[in-house]
């Protein structure tokens, strides 16, 4: 299978010997979610891995949940709400999201604060090699020490700056030595949660948390890790450059697998600019295989609009691809698919073209539903239309998602709830 790898900056083979195959997406920030942004993201990697698994591959993923952050508290101080119960409430809006779409759940589902003791050991780890400092009650990444620092978004040292401002950096912090240098511990502010540290009273910064969330539930070196296109610099740049000083491996990340942005009248969809579209909005009025199929027919690198036209046909491609799947036949003609299921499968190999392969399906569904109707025998084409359906997360005219899916989610819920 051929991935287009953003540490290399070019399609290339992705390994799938290894077992198990590890992945992490990084996940929510839990307000004001599902939008379709992150349905894109989720759904994605979804058929990723269903495609893996159909493979023979085993693949062991873990998304994590941003529960502690700049974002949250402010969120919580705005409406109100302690910031554990804004966090779990808003968390099992989106796994009841995710479940209606059919999205298969990671195996492992950590909070931030999971893993405050990991953090803490990267964080010591960090000042003993050099790369960072303590200065007014926070310890700071020095993003001078670590060379490589912008090899993996390509951005020179002056596109960098604009660039982490927009995206949640405070340069003018007066306890830093470089504007770009971003925090790993920030001390305790006041009415705000807190743990101990060797630097007293505080909580961690956002990119070591992916950081310690990656190695400790994956291992030092992770074979892919994907997450929205916006969050290529900083969030993953300072994940590699913590990383690899903590773990002394290279590289952290085999395959950096991006996906890229939806957007809604010209601009990227995201809580800043009040522009989402909601995902539980969308299922009042179709269903989840409408919304699935329509984000399929996007390439994962290509950003796009929503268009609510497009996602019309996909409701109605949805009720074809049902027809088709429980149609009868008759005892004629055995209907042969195989010519078009490989040439699905050469589509999901190149870089996972899903829109290509969405259209292969298709040919299938319209097959079967003709030659059905004249006789011919198309069972085995309605196994293999359902096989390859399955790794698209259609459910096909079934009245619950799978029951993995709904399993895996409600024993994660248990621990937000």
């Amino acid at each position: 299978m051929d991935l287009y790898n953003t540490r290399t900056k070019t399609v290339e083979p992705f390994p799938l010997s290894a077992q198990p195959i590890t992945i992490y997406v990084c996940g929510i920030t839990p307000y004001d979610t599902t939008h379709l942004g992150h349905a894109f993201t989720y759904v994605v990697n979804d058929i990723l891995i269903r495609y893996l698994e159909y493979q023979g591959q085993t693949v062991r993923y873990v998304q994590n949940v941003t529960d502690i952050d700049d974002d949250i508290l402010r969120k919580a101080s705005e409406v109100g709400e302690d910031w554990r119960s804004l966090g779990n409430r808003w968390t099992a809006h989106f796994i009841e999201d995710l479940t209606v779409l059919n999205v298969r759940p990671p195996d492992f589902f950590p909070r931030a604060t999971d893993v405050i003791p990991q953090i803490i050991a990267g964080v010591e780890k960090l000042l003993r090699v050099g790369v960072a400092y303590v200065s007014g009650g926070n310890v700071y990444y020095q993003v001078a020490k670590w060379a490589d620092f912008g090899k993996l978004s390509g951005l020179t040292p002056a596109e960098q700056l604009p660039v982490a401002n927009q995206r949640g950096n405070q340069p003018d912090d007066p306890h830093k030595r470089h504007p770009l240098d971003f925090v790993l511990w920030q001390a305790q502010s006041a009415r705000e949660p807190a743990w101990e540290s060797p630097w007293g009273s505080g909580r961690p910064g956002w990119h070591i948390e992916c950081t310690a969330m990656a190695t400790a539930f994956l291992g030092e070196t992770i074979d892919l890790h994907s997450g929205g296109s916006d969050l290529l610099f900083p969030h993953h740049e300072c994940e590699v450059a913590q990383a690899e000083p903590i773990t002394g491996k290279r590289p952290f990340v085999r395959c950096w697998f991006h996906v890229a942005m939806v957007q809604h009248e010209g601009e990227k969809m995201s809580k800043s600019l009040g522009n989402l579209v909601m995902v539980r909005d969308l299922l009042q009025r179709f269903s989840p295989d409408s919304l699935r199929l329509y984000l399929a027919q996007h390439h994962y690198r290509i950003p796009w609009d929503f268009d609510e036209t497009r996602l019309q046909a996909a409701a109605t491609l949805a009720k074809q691809l049902q027809m088709a799947a429980q149609t009868v036949g008759g005892q004629g003609q055995v209907l042969d698919v195989s010519a078009l299921r490989y040439e699905f499968d050469e589509a999901m190999r190149n870089d996972l073209d899903t829109p290509t392969a969405l259209r292969l399906l298709t040919a299938m569904a319209t097959q079967i539903s003709a030659t059905a109707a004249t006789g011919w025998h198309v069972a085995a084409a309605q196994t293999t239309l359902g096989q390859v359906g399955q790794i698209f997360g259609l459910q096909l005219g079934q009245a619950a998602p799978e029951k993995r899916v709904v399993a895996g989610w409600q024993q994660h819920l248990l621990r937000f709830t």
